[in-house]
């Protein structure tokens, strides 16, 4: 199906693929902990009968 094979190329392809993955993770990690941060704040703020 796919062709994965790079050549000579590997050394450099593979791991600025694997780069690209944890970057591209800890962005999406970091974005979820600031959504549920933010979430508490607001909770915080508009009190317990809203």
């Amino acid at each position: 199906m796919f062709d994965l094979d790079m050549g000579r190329y590997a050394a450099f392809v593979w791991p600025a693929w694997g780069i690209t993955a944890v970057v591209l993770g800890a962005v999406v990690a970091r974005c979820v902990a600031e959504a549920r941060r933010w979430r508490c704040e607001l909770d915080r703020v508009q009190g317990p009968d809203q």
